[in-house]
């Protein structure tokens, strides 16, 4: 936008698109491992963020999936590894076509329940500034959910962290539970009432379960949610990518 002095004003928002997915090692409901399907479902989806689930990273033998997705869409990314699987990494995912500027993780995991995490990603989004991206997979048991879930909001409410957030993830939950109760008293959650007929993510082929959720706060508007509902999503991974379309906000400027 052009002001009277020939010169831009500072843009006040920018529109994003981003992504949650669990995508269950890269293996299919057809029981094969492809790496390049799930990075087709997502070069569909366009997205600008894609927080992943269930990723299979670097080895000693090979670089993972992390790397052939992040290459095949051309994208940067980071992993926050929670445990070994087969002697590579095995976690959680950000991918960004905006540069990434901070990283940071918290162990979740509960006694002797399979090792779970989360992940904070800070994207550098120009003049609008720093957009705090968190990434989850909490427990499918309840009393792992119920110590996962107070320590994921106060690591997410940390007041060091200055910025719109926007909170993905696989939260295991499909309906309003504890976790939607403690994470909504400092978060914002994303009604999908209103943007879908269709809500469920769980398990891909034929989804009766709503088990990826996102939460946001600061300057944060949702402008629409979809599913990505195709023949090929339905058969990539045991979950489907749920989809947002936001607009952030810049801070007020004095």
């Amino acid at each position: 936008m052009a002001a009277e002095s020939g010169r831009t004003t500072p843009r006040d928002w920018i529109d994003l698109r981003v992504a949650t997915y669990n995508i269950h090692r890269c293996r299919g409901l057809d029981r094969r491992v492809r790496p390049e399907r799930i990075a087709a479902v997502l070069a569909t989806i366009n997205p600008d963020v894609v927080a992943l689930q269930e990723v299979i990273g670097p080895g000693l033998s090979n670089l993972g999936h992390a790397e052939q997705i992040g290459a095949a869409l051309g994208m940067g990314w980071v992993m926050a590894p929670t445990r070994e699987l087969r002697r590579q990494q095995f976690g959680n995912v950000v991918l960004s076509r905006y540069p990434i500027r901070e990283h940071a993780r918290v162990d979740l995991s509960w006694k002797t329940c399979e090792a779970r995490g989360a992940q904070r990603v800070a994207i550098d989004l120009g003049e609008i500034g720093l957009l705090h991206v968190y990434n989850a997979h909490l427990g499918t048991a309840l009393l792992e959910r119920r110590y996962q879930a107070p320590r994921l909001a106060d690591w997410i409410a940390d007041r060091h962290v200055v910025g719109p957030r926007i909170v993905l993830g696989d939260f295991n939950e499909w309906g309003r539970g504890l976790v939607a109760d403690i994470l909504a008293e400092r978060l914002k959650s994303v009604d999908l009432y209103p943007h879908l007929k269709r809500r469920r993510t769980y398990p891909g082929f034929f989804p009766v379960l709503h088990l990826d959720h996102i939460y946001f706060a600061g300057n944060v508007e949702i402008r629409q949610i979809t599913l990505e509902r195709s023949r090929l999503s339905m058969v990539a991974s045991d979950h489907l990518p749920l989809v947002a379309d936001v607009r952030i906000h810049a801070r007020l400027r004095g």
